[in-house]
């Protein structure tokens, strides 16, 4: 693992953290103002909601690093050693073209809506989606890490599911 991805995942991690604990204050905030002093915190809503995107797109990149991701391990587990070696490179793949279409795809959603807002907050729509952008990209570079680790391994990686 390179310095710098390592020094990505780092931040990466700590923004997550930053982002749950902005998502547990945000409604928390919300019950207090309406509960102790009768004022409701407008958008409260909206902005927890976009807390919670932020948090998913952010994250999902550490969850490939862990190996979170849904791999049907149980049928890879039977398939011979060569054969899931080039299954496994081309689902990594598979997933960098997938995720990098993703990137762009929100990207041009984002330029052709550079004057949209979100009803509430009025949140600059490029506000609201950059997240997804963000995470996407990250995925696509990610999963190409992963790609790089399993080209230079030269055989599959090892299934072990225990099924009960």
């Amino acid at each position: 693992m390179t310095p710098p991805l390592r020094a990505l995942r780092a931040v990466l991690r700590w923004v997550c953290f930053a982002l749950l604990a902005l998502l547990i204050a945000t409604p928390l905030a919300q019950i207090v103002m309406r509960s102790v002093f009768n004022v409701p915190m407008s958008g409260a809503e909206e902005l927890t909601r976009y807390f919670l995107i932020c948090a998913v797109f952010v994250a999902a990149p550490l969850v490939t690093f862990g190996g979170g991701q849904i791999a049907m391990e149980e049928v890879q587990a039977r398939i011979p050693a060569r054969p899931r070696w080039w299954l496994q490179m081309a689902i990594e793949v598979a997933g960098i073209a997938f995720f990098g279409l993703m990137a762009v795809a929100a990207a041009v959603t984002i330029s052709n809506n550079l004057r949209n807002q979100t009803a509430t907050l009025e949140m600059p729509f490029w506000l609201f989606m950059a997240p997804l952008v963000v995470g996407m990209a990250l995925l696509a570079l990610e999963t190409a890490a992963r790609l790089v680790h399993t080209w230079t391994r030269g055989h599959a990686e090892d299934k072990h599911t225990v099924l009960t």
